[in-house]
């Protein structure tokens, strides 16, 4: 037990935070396998609202933060306020639980935290992460054509072809 314990201490974490939708968390969760395969400790950070299934990644560290959203906004179909609520929920207590996360690898010989790799939705994530002076890369879920379509369209915002209503000028 004890050399496992130094075995793991020795290969960083990484902190995973994806946006609780299935397109979200399964390519963060594929992705979190690749990097355990090489050798990273994962850590799993995940909101109660559409949870992952911590047993089908046993290899993985799962930690839920509360993210105090009503079944109101839960069961509505807007997107934008969801995503919005979310963050501003999250922020403090993903703070928190980080901290733990530190106070434990301080004591308890745990691996520390190398970088918190987050979902380009849950933007509270890099606002934490430099406050706590962590490392953080943002994961894009999205494919190249909607990376290509956003840049697009703010292009076309800039140059005053489109309004912000969408209509043209």
């Amino acid at each position: 037990m004890e050399m496992e314990k130094e075995h793991r201490s020795s290969h960083p974490r990484l902190v995973l935070v994806a946006l609780p939708f299935q397109g979200h968390i399964n390519p963060m969760l594929q992705l979190g396998s690749i990097l355990h395969s090489k050798g990273f400790s994962i850590t799993v950070l995940y909101t109660a609202f559409n949870s992952p299934i911590p047993s089908n990644y046993p290899e993985f560290g799962f930690v839920s933060i509360p993210d105090n959203l009503s079944e109101q906004l839960i069961s509505a179909d807007d997107l934008l306020p969801f995503i919005s609520l979310l963050n501003l929920n999250c922020g403090v207590p993903f703070q928190e639980c980080l901290a733990k996360m530190v106070q434990k690898q301080e004591v308890e010989n745990e691996p520390s935290i190398a970088c918190i790799v987050y979902d380009e939705c849950m933007y509270f994530c890099d606002a934490v992460a430099k406050c706590v002076k962590l490392s953080s890369i943002v994961l894009r879920t999205t494919s190249a054509s909607t990376y290509l379509s956003r840049n697009a369209i703010l292009q076309l915002k800039a140059e005053g072809v489109l309004t912000s209503q969408g209509s043209t000028s």
